[in-house]
């Protein structure tokens, strides 16, 4: 069974964890025209390496920071949005 700790409640079972998406900086809407909004929306960089992941532990509903090579699948760190800066 994979786990994963949850930076409040500890070390939990992965399927009790949805996946959020890669923490992008999301551009002013108000700068970008219909193609650039588009391409923020809806293109990801699909290149393998180590990607700063939004993660949300369900029963719980906590949102957490997770840090993860996506080349071996390997959970580097996880914390707080708060602790971001650490």
């Amino acid at each position: 069974m994979k786990l994963m700790v949850c930076p409040i409640n500890g070390t939990r079972p992965l399927s009790e964890f949805v996946y959020g998406g890669e923490v992008r900086p999301m551009p002013d809407p108000q700068s970008l025209d219909d193609a650039m909004w588009a391409d923020y929306v809806f293109n990801r960089n699909g290149a393998a390496g180590v990607k700063q992941e939004w993660w949300c532990h369900t029963p719980s509903n906590t949102w957490f920071l997770v840090d993860r090579n996506t080349l071996t699948d390997e959970i580097l760190r996880t914390y707080l949005f708060s602790e971001d800066a650490a």
